[in-house]
């Protein structure tokens, strides 16, 4: 079966053997309801107690503020609509440049009266220092700045920027789902900090899809998100998904011990990467600014990032032009548009994004593919122009 090199791990990862050994038995003879009072029951909620161990040990918080939910679009939305829901409402701020699934729920707040301020950011895609004062001005009670953007890797300075925040007393989150597994991740130090809550999630890092955390300081009061039998601290009511949570607990595990290394070894990749597109003329988004190091999101002069995609696709290499949850949308980055990035560069955007399995060999030919790709497209884009 055609299998073409996978560099799109910021999408998702594919599941590491030794978190699907550890899932299968829950998939099978383990099937108890965590909630029963019997040996299948107790069994499944020791199995939990434990993931939860595990993901509270890999983000330096305790399991008591360890949330599970279904995934990190469902942990920034119960943290933002169910915290709005026991306050009077004011002024929200989340940066110009967060996923999808904090914007739109912020956006949604404005219809219950909330004042949504949209924090503006430089050219490399950082929070504006000054436009951030200014909003600070207004002590927002609910404010959220990803820790790591997911289209260009661009890492804000969450802890300084939460610590600004304190005095406006209002409560401080941050996504940092594309953090997790790449760089050191320390709840108990950005919550000192004044961070009250943060979303991780289990299949950025090689669990499974369907699981991820919202790690929150127990001195926020929140509305549940479902109610029902008061599972997860009461926040989210309905029977666990075992063989998920525990996928994760293994994950979260396995990422916090290869970290260093992961993180060594992709900059190298990523170095050699870069080097070679800057050699093709290419345009890096975020360059100047400190990013993952597995992250590199650039457009070629003059070429669609769509077909680009889409004859690097069939050459055997599956990329990304955007983010993989709003791929369908036709417009441009609203990451690159509040970068300042003009819309006919935008369009252009392809994000590479690298795993553990990635190797020096599959970089190489990448950039021998692309070269030969895009000179094909400039070749085809001026027949049509000496055509017309």
């Amino acid at each position: 079966m055609f299998a073409p090199v996978y560099l799109d791990h910021n999408a998702t990862t594919p599941l590491a053997p030794a978190v699907l050994e550890a899932m299968l038995p829950w998939l099978s003879g383990q099937f108890g309801n965590p909630s029963s009072r019997h040996e299948y029951g107790r069994a499944a909620r020791r199995a939990i107690d434990e993931a939860r161990q595990q993901v509270a040990a890999a983000v330096g918080a305790h399991p008591t503020e360890v949330v599970f939910t279904s995934g990190g679009s469902e942990a920034n939305n119960l943290f933002l609509k169910r915290a709005a829901a026991c306050l009077r409402p004011s002024v929200l701020a989340v940066s110009a440049v967060e996923h999808p699934c904090v914007v739109k729920p912020a956006e949604q707040l404005v219809r219950q009266g909330w004042q949504l301020r949209k924090l503006a950011v430089d050219g490399e895609g950082r929070v504006d220092a000054e436009a951030y004062r200014c909003v600070l001005q207004d002590k927002p009670q609910l404010l959220s700045v990803m820790g790591a953007n997911n289209e260009t890797g661009v890492l804000q300075d969450v802890a300084t920027l939460a610590e600004a925040a304190r005095a406006g007393g209002g409560w401080f989150h941050s996504d940092a789902v594309q953090m997790l597994g790449k760089l050191p991740l320390s709840f108990r130090e950005l919550n000192t900090a004044g961070v009250h809550a943060l979303t991780v999630s289990a299949h950025k890092i090689g669990g499974p899809k369907g699981a991820a955390a919202l790690i929150l300081d127990k001195r926020v009061e929140l509305a549940p998100l479902i109610a029902g039998g008061g599972h997860e601290r009461g926040l989210r009511s309905g029977t666990e998904n075992v063989p998920a949570i525990v996928g994760f607990g293994v994950a979260a595990s396995l990422a916090v011990a290869r970290v260093a290394d992961c993180g060594v070894q992709m900059a190298a990749l990523r170095a050699q990467l870069e080097l070679g597109l800057v050699a093709l003329g290419a345009r890096i988004f975020g360059a100047a600014a400190s990013r993952l190091p597995n992250t590199s999101y650039f457009a070629m002069p003059q070429l669609d990032g769509e077909t680009l995609v889409g004859k690097l696709d069939r050459a055997g290499f599956a990329v990304a032009s955007g983010a993989a949850c709003s791929s369908a949308n036709p417009e441009p980055s609203h990451v690159l548009a509040a970068m300042g990035v003009a819309p006919d560069v935008a369009r252009g955007a392809v994000r590479v994004s690298l795993g553990r399995e990635t190797t020096a060999a599959q970089i190489e030919d990448f950039l021998n593919v692309l070269q030969a790709t895009v000179v094909g497209l400039q070749q085809m884009t001026a027949m049509k122009l000496d055509a017309a």
